[in-house]
């Protein structure tokens, strides 16, 4: 039986699966303590892993396409994090302060990279661009969040204690030395991956799995469910659906009034509205300790979700458009 278009998928299925298991059966004490180290081992291994996979052939083909990347980059850490502030009188009454802070962090997130890949590639767009311009996106993202999370999120009182430095180096420790790794492992082990792609699947989605049951767990037995609201849920739902919409719109129409060709917006478009869950929950580990987790990275899952339905939708259009008839591929992988 065909699976309904509106359909969450499966491992938005697991994710919420997570949440209510993390509800009814949170990990405490010593059992945390051990999820914690088994969950920064996955995120390694993780990133690892995508470092190995990238080719260094496909990112220097796109790599002297500077004015899309920059666009890119300045969509993804600058316009974001404007709409994010600029819409706080709007925005802020609708969700709770945490849910807020959660919103702000999403605008100062990183691109994907595998999901943005594969809707331009889905949409004919320029693919070598698009695997340059997400990769940077996700390498910057680890000097550059911490930074904009202690200007523009934990400013003031909330910010007390918290070294932008330190967390850029435990990120760094996290996240980039493992990449790093990987793409020195790149020539022995990419062929191998590359017979595998079910065995980077599961460890993709299952170190995310692991944070999200670990960092809600910790929220929940400090009240989670006792803090959210029904109302402010939905407004997180408004939220990321208005979000996402502006940026499409500021995206497509701005790579158009720079002359940029379709091939290029396409991949602007899907670059640069979208934000990245497998960096984004592991960073909020680092960046948001003694905050309450939980509700930091729930308007992230959210916003995930609607970027992949509403990414689906638009990377068919795109291809109907530039495709000749009966030449365009109905599935994603």
């Amino acid at each position: 039986m065909k699976r309904p278009r509106f359909l969450p998928d499966n491992f938005t299925l697991l994710l919420l699966t997570m949440v209510g298991l993390a509800t009814l059966l949170p990990c405490q004490g010593v059992v945390a303590v051990g999820f914690n180290q088994l969950t920064n081992l996955a995120i390694g291994l993780l990133f690892f892993l995508h470092g190995a996979k990238l080719s260094r052939e496909a990112a220097l083909a796109g790599l002297m396409h500077w004015r899309l990347h920059l666009t890119v980059l300045a969509a993804t850490f600058v316009l974001f994090p404007i709409l994010g502030l600029a819409l706080k009188p709007i925005l802020a009454p609708l969700v709770t302060p945490a849910l807020y802070l959660g919103i702000l962090y999403i605008c100062v997130l990183p691109s994907t990279v595998q999901s943005s890949i594969a809707f331009t590639s889905v949409a004919h767009g320029n693919i070598p661009a698009a695997v340059c311009s997400a990769s940077a996106s996700s390498i910057i993202g680890i000097f550059v969040t911490p930074v904009l999370v202690g200007m523009l999120i934990l400013s003031g009182s909330s910010s007390q204690g918290y070294d932008a430095t330190h967390a850029v180096i435990q990120i760094i420790l996290l996240l980039l030395v493992p990449f790093v790794a990987g793409q020195i492992a790149h020539r022995w082990i990419y062929g191998w991956i590359q017979r595998h792609p079910k065995l980077v699947k599961v460890v993709d989605q299952g170190s995310i799995l692991l944070v999200v049951y670990t960092a809600f767990s910790e929220s929940v037995v400090e009240g989670l469910w006792h803090q959210l609201p029904l109302f402010a849920l939905l407004g997180v739902l408004v939220i990321c659906a208005v979000l996402l919409a502006i940026m499409m719109l500021i995206t497509t129409y701005g790579s158009r009034v720079l002359g940029f060709s379709k091939e290029d917006e396409i991949t602007i478009v899907f670059c640069g509205s979208k934000k990245s869950l497998a960096s984004g929950v592991p960073m909020a580990k680092v960046l948001f300790a003694g905050h309450p987790i939980g509700l930091i990275v729930l308007p992230l899952m959210l916003f995930h979700q609607l970027q992949l339905m509403v990414c689906a939708v638009l990377a068919q259009r795109y291809a109907a458009r530039l495709a000749p008839k009966g030449a365009i591929g109905s599935k994603l992988s």
